[in-house]
């Protein structure tokens, strides 16, 4: 895992209490400046995985202190690099979470779940881009326009808001989801009505059907695109996959309502449903896995009570979903 510089600013009279604070085998390195006659500054080297016990137990011990303020930095590399003991990996084994903070997780989410400009025009460019590709049956260009697609952020806030509880960022994400979906489908109608649409094109034709594999490549969607945020890996690659799974059906219902095909229509909006609903309920399996919870204990129980709801809520439309695939299949 990466290193994160935890700097602390803390009253000055507190000195004598941390002078043998914070240490132990999740402290790669600690420094202890006074800034000012009352405050003091604490630098805190630690390895990421680390970061969300440390500012629990920083929160409980100082967030009343006068002065208080954390800042969390991300740190490129360090020399001396770091050295691990053979019981600093047991230790890490048993009890690291293996992922970056809740604080750094809620702050590069929560950017990614807001309507902005950027998000309007790269849900326009990405649908525009995959209608001609889904025309021209060419993979490439379909394979382009999830590069663009910025389905990802709001998508994976969901899932955080419901590990948190969080119902703000929850109405923020539906409200960023909703918005996304609706752009792509006027761009689609609007594309579907310029241009002659054969529905047998073997790109579009393939997304107006619901197979076991796209159940599962949805569920790997949602579980990547989570797991890519939480180890702090490069999300715009784990993005692409989680595009596949909702940009391409959604673009091809636009399309096929647009030129009056409503039975190829209904199953490529039954495709992105059953996306939408699997990279959600993929996403939230893996946040709870992950042991990602609010700090204090009354939002945790709070938390785990709406974490449950939604794995119910979106297990049982995947059931309904489950039952009309079957029902389409046996027509």
């Amino acid at each position: 895992m990466p290193l994160r510089l935890i700097e602390i600013v803390l009253p000055a009279n507190l000195a004598d209490a941390l002078e043998s604070w914070p240490n132990g085998d999740s402290v790669v390195d600690r420094w202890q400046d006074m800034i000012s006659d009352d405050r003091m500054l604490v630098r805190v080297l630690v390895e990421a995985e680390h970061v969300e016990a440390m500012l629990d137990e920083i929160s409980r011990r100082f967030s009343t202190s006068d002065h208080f303020r954390v800042l969390l930095l991300s740190v490129e590399a360090t020399l001396p690099r770091p050295t691990r003991q053979e019981k600093e990996a047991t230790e890490k084994s048993k009890k690291s979470l293996e992922r970056i903070s809740r604080e750094e997780l809620f702050d590069d989410i929560s950017q990614g779940a807001r309507i902005s400009r950027v998000f309007i025009a790269q849900t326009v460019l990405a649908t525009l881009v995959a209608a001609i590709g889904l025309l021209r049956n060419d993979t490439a260009i379909i394979i382009g326009a999830m590069v663009i697609a910025p389905l990802l952020g709001p998508n994976v806030s969901l899932c955080l808001a419901t590990a948190l509880g969080d119902i703000n960022l929850a109405k923020v994400s539906l409200k960023t989801n909703a918005a996304g979906l609706s752009i792509a489908l006027f761009v689609s109608l609007l594309i579907g009505s310029m241009f002659l649409i054969d529905p047998t094109i073997p790109s579009i034709a393939a997304r107006t059907e619901v197979a076991l594999s796209d159940i599962i490549l949805a569920l790997a969607a949602g579980c990547a695109g989570v797991l890519a945020f939480t180890t702090g890996a490069p999300a715009s690659l784990i993005g692409v996959m989680v595009a596949v799974a909702l940009l391409p059906p959604f673009a091809v219902f636009g399309l096929l309502l647009a030129s009056g095909e409503y039975h190829a229509a209904s199953g490529a909006l039954l495709l992105t449903a059953t996306n939408v609903i699997c990279v959600n309920l993929a996403g939230v399996l893996t946040l709870a896995v992950q042991g990602l919870r609010p700090r204090n204990w009354w939002e945790a129980k709070r938390a785990k009570k709406a974490t449950r709801i939604a794995i119910a809520m979106w297990a049982i439309l995947l059931a309904i979903l489950f039952g009309l695939i079957f029902v389409a299949s046996e027509r």
